[in-house]
């Protein structure tokens, strides 16, 4: 597995930053699938999300101030994906911090996560520009 993180601080109250992280514009905001569908279940949200020939259902568990989700089973791009989204108050503005633990899942796996790890930076980086975007 490989670990990558990803902060930025916000121009916008952490309230506005609550109203606009939802399990389906997390997955919108990261960039790389798009929704497909939606459950609500025993207090999570299963995502459903793909791109061409591909699909992947993430489980989100909403926090205090935040989410934590992973990938679902074996089928999607990766063996195993956690990932845990967290926002403070900080300087009339919110402080964002997304940590994420990937595998591929594929020989040599040191040089397959590395690489899972760099796309997987590039999504989180992805999800916090479109969030900032989206609330200043």
């Amino acid at each position: 597995m490989r670990s990558v993180e990803a902060s930025r601080f916000v121009r916008a109250p952490p309230a506005a930053v609550e109203r606009a992280l939802t399990p389906r514009r997390i997955v919108e905001y990261e960039g790389s699938f798009s929704v497909r569908e939606i459950e609500e279940r025993d207090g999570e949200t299963i995502v459903t999300a793909g791109g061409p020939g591909l699909e992947l259902a993430l489980r989100f568990e909403a926090r205090e101030r935040g989410y934590e989700y992973e990938q679902l089973g074996a089928d999607g791009p990766l063996e195993a994906m956690e990932t845990t989204l967290t926002y403070e108050p900080k300087n009339e503005g919110t402080r964002v911090r997304v940590s994420s633990s990937v595998s591929l899942g594929a020989p040599p796996a040191a040089i397959a996560d590395r690489i899972a790890g760099w796309k997987r930076r590039g999504e989180l980086d992805r999800l916090l520009d479109a969030l900032a975007d989206d609330v200043e």
